[in-house]
């Protein structure tokens, strides 16, 4: 069944319980807390355990989004980047990232995303990625398709991967170029990167986004947590694409991650399970 993609805000079909719908809200009112900060000129940085940067957005965006899916979902599980997993009774489990790309924000860039996973049973089943500072939008759910729109007033359409099937004419994008050398996977992103026509590191949510709309052939990921990617898959399939791990499994919780438009995806493994540690 494919949803008409007007109708995100009035699902009367959902199985689950207005969760979809809730999805686009949550993702959009915590993106819009992050625009509060943006470009404010005074913003504080922190230093994480891991040595990756923080902000008083990334904290005030998860806790917003946080709020309002107890409001209304009290027995969810939460998950996200900045504070403990709050577990609940039901079977959903909500997986969030306030700022992918953290490091964009902070340096004024406006590629960061704001990214919202909803999981049942453990898969997840739904997905957001939502560039607040540019209004893109991605949305998908298992069976519904997926659908983009340029801005929040513009009209949804659907998201469709391209259809290059030579690496030769492809784009691949990443994050940040370092971390493959950190995991000994720098030789084997090289070669992937000969082989196709371009690289960029418009990286993280946004990468994934241009693979969904048929920007880019390839979004990798040398380093990634659950909140980083669980949106990825259903959005992903949704337009006709894969994302797995480098192990070629769909699993968002392999440490690494995949996204393309499906007929690249095997060649792409080939190059980067050399540099795996499989």
């Amino acid at each position: 069944m494919t949803l008409d993609p007007t109708a995100w805000k009035s699902l009367t079909d959902d199985p689950h319980q207005g969760r979809l719908a809730k999805l686009l809200d949550v993702a959009i009112g915590a993106g819009r807390v992050t625009l509060e900060y943006f470009r404010t000129g005074d913003l504080q940085v922190e230093a994480k355990a891991d040595d990756s940067p923080v902000t008083i957005a990334d904290r005030n965006a998860e806790q917003w989004a946080r709020a309002e899916i107890a409001r209304v979902y009290p027995d969810d599980t939460v998950q996200g980047e900045e504070f403990s997993e709050a577990a609940g009774t039901s079977r959903y489990r909500w997986v969030i990232d306030p700022i992918d790309g953290t490091k964009s924000f902070v340096c004024g860039v406006p590629l960061y995303s704001t990214l919202v996973a909803l999981e049942l049973d453990g898969e997840p089943i739904a997905g957001v990625i939502q560039i607040p500072a540019l209004g893109e939008t991605v949305i998908a759910a298992t069976g519904y398709g997926a659908w983009y729109r340029r801005s929040e007033h513009a009209d949804w359409q659907p998201a469709r991967v391209s259809q290059k099937s030579d690496l030769s004419t492809a784009v691949v994008l990443t994050s940040q170029t370092d971390l493959f050398d950190a995991r000994g996977a720098g030789a084997a992103f090289a070669k992937l990167e000969r082989a196709c026509w371009v690289s960029r590191t418009w990286g993280d949510g946004y990468g994934y986004l241009l693979v969904a709309t048929g920007r880019a052939e390839l979004m990798v990921d040398a380093c990634c947590n659950a909140w980083d990617v669980a949106a990825m898959l259903p959005i992903l399939t949704e337009a006709g694409g894969r994302f797995t791990a480098w192990t070629g499994a769909a699993n968002c919780r392999g440490g690494d991650g995949l996204g393309s438009n499906g007929l690249l995806h095997d060649q792409a493994l080939q190059f980067l399970s050399s540099g795996s540690g499989a």
